[in-house]
């Protein structure tokens, strides 16, 4: 059966890309986020993933406020790479697997889960972005080593679903990967937050005290946060902060067990968001 190795969760603001392509990883307001990616690095190139099951929300590269499913997930067998309007450098084609895709469908659906299905997807930067962050060498080469299946989360428009909804789903793509007839080892990746507001009144709005607690909560009492509701989280976190949802459902890919945090960084602003990395292995 396939392994799952552990989760890495990171933010994915549009302006990295940007300073990726302009090499401003040692500019003075990049290089306190930049240096803390080589010990996910490192992690990663240790425990040797084949395959990425990524946990993101789309842009409007896919879906759009007229059609919007709360749960997408890619069965295609190749991904490309599109600007969703931030003028970021297209990346290379990322792999899919559509074997272990459609098995986490089935499971999925058996599991009461209403999933939309798209046997072909477009990935912006909440996809681009971690895999050029993780893996920047085959980044500069054009291609990926590992393959992926991108699992699409609403957060753009409400209702969202709620965190504790969104653990339940983590669990749910656990008990898949765990039943797929496979020697593959599997590396949850969640895309999205920390708190950041880009909008409205509150715009720039930033809670490093919440963020802070959010990620000390994923180690030891990873359900904490499914306590909030959304709005309360939206509250707590700004309107895009709500893309925490994506580092939720990443751990409960862990299923709540016990885990081992191996690295975490955080930094703002970055873009007036607050950014963070977090780390941990399957124990």
């Amino acid at each position: 059966m396939a392994q799952i190795i552990g989760s890495v969760s990171t933010s994915h603001v549009p302006a990295i890309g940007g300073a990726i392509a302009r090499n401003l990883q040692q500019d003075p307001y990049w290089k306190p986020f930049f240096d803390g990616y080589p010990a996910a690095r490192e992690w990663i190139e240790g425990a040797r993933p084949d395959v990425v099951v990524i946990i993101h929300n789309d842009h409007g590269l896919n879906f759009f406020l007229d059609k919007m499913p709360t749960f997408a997930v890619g069965t295609a067998p190749v991904y490309e790479t599109a600007d969703e309007g931030w003028g970021i450098p297209a990346l290379a084609p990322a792999p899919g697997n559509p074997e272990l895709a459609w098995h986490m469908v089935e499971t999925l659906v058996e599991d009461e889960f209403d999933i939309t299905t798209c046997q072909e997807a477009l990935i912006d930067h909440a996809v681009s972005l971690p895999l050029a962050l993780l893996w920047p060498e085959h980044q500069a080469r054009g291609e990926w080593p590992v393959e992926i299946v991108p699992v699409c989360i609403n957060t753009v428009q409400a209702p969202y679903p709620s965190a504790a909804r969104c653990w339940r789903l983590g669990q749910s793509i656990r008990r898949a990967i765990e039943s797929w007839d496979s020697d593959k080892r599997v590396l949850i990746i969640g895309s999205g937050g920390l708190s950041h507001q880009l909008d409205g009144e509150r715009a720039g709005f930033l809670n490093k005290d919440f963020d802070l607690r959010f990620m000390d909560s994923l180690v030891d009492d990873p359900q904490w946060v499914t306590r909030y509701s959304n709005d309360e989280l939206v509250e707590l976190t700004g309107t895009q902060g709500i893309e925490l949802l994506m580092w939720v459902a990443a751990r409960g890919a862990l299923d709540g067990g016990a885990v081992v945090k191996k690295h975490s960084n955080y930094h703002i602003p970055i873009s007036n968001t607050a950014t963070g990395l977090l780390v941990l292995e399957a124990a």
